[in-house]
């Protein structure tokens, strides 16, 4: 069995992002050279924030997450992304990331791969996401960066 991931919205962003490169070029390489070695999942939320941006780009990341399976946004996941912000693990204002990682963590997904660094891929919202999840009987995946998943050769 492959480990399982949920690539959120950012990862999706990076593949086109010319104000970084490095993140980029590895999110590119990633893709597609290691991303194969995985059970990739995204969600129609992704879908969604993905719609909302405008041509050329919309088409073209539209187009990177047309083959992932969607995982369901079940009433599950939603009453647990509302937990999350009313414990002021997620900030209201950031509802959607709630619900990316809610979705993952009811989905029993591995790993919650993103390159959001502001209130999802830190040390601090990890513990706390993880602790309130194992105390609600539920999974918690590990947050990383697609740097954390590149092989090194």
């Amino acid at each position: 069995m492959k480990i399982s991931l949920y690539l959120e919205t950012s990862v999706i962003g990076a593949y086109l992002d010319n104000g970084d490169t490095f993140r980029r070029d590895l999110t590119i390489r990633w893709f597609e050279h290691e991303l194969q070695e995985y059970d990739a999942f995204s969600s129609l939320l992704v879908r969604r924030e993905l719609e909302r941006i405008s041509e050329p780009h919309r088409s073209s990341y539209l187009g990177i997450v047309e083959p992932l399976p969607q995982l369901e946004i079940t009433e599950e996941a939603a009453i647990l992304a509302e937990a999350y912000i009313e414990r002021a693990i997620i900030p209201r204002k950031y509802i959607a990331d709630a619900v990316h990682l809610a979705v993952a963590s009811y989905h029993k997904i591995d790993y919650f791969v993103t390159w959001n660094f502001g209130h999802i891929a830190n040390v601090r919202k990890s513990a706390r996401l993880k602790m309130f999840n194992l105390a609600a009987g539920f999974n918690s995946p590990t947050i990383v960066t697609p740097e954390f998943l590149v092989h090194v050769t």
